[in-house]
């Protein structure tokens, strides 16, 4: 089962590094890789390929995921990817 929490915390390192590459980029992309294979970390992963601008990546971890957020901007991707996290709360 998926860790919430911390795919919340991922999420809220992306937003605090205003989607660019940084430390906050690199601790999300490590808690996506230590989530491989789960499908909202996946989603994460791809939107971290996103945006560093390797969307051939981003496509792989998308079809990884399932998901695909990528047509209208980080933020509302962030926002796709905090809609599912909720979900699996139920």
């Amino acid at each position: 089962m998926p860790d919430e929490t911390e795919a919340a915390n991922a999420l809220d390192l992306i937003e605090a590094d205003e989607f660019k590459t940084g430390p906050g980029w690199k601790k999300a992309h490590d808690i996506a890789q230590n989530h491989e294979g789960e499908p909202v970390f996946d989603a994460i992963h791809a939107l971290l390929h996103r945006i560093e601008g390797d969307t051939m990546n981003a496509g792989y971890w998308d079809r990884c995921a399932g998901t695909d957020f990528g047509g209208h901007g980080h933020a509302a991707e962030l926002k796709e990817i905090a809609a599912m996290i909720e979900t699996l709360k139920t």
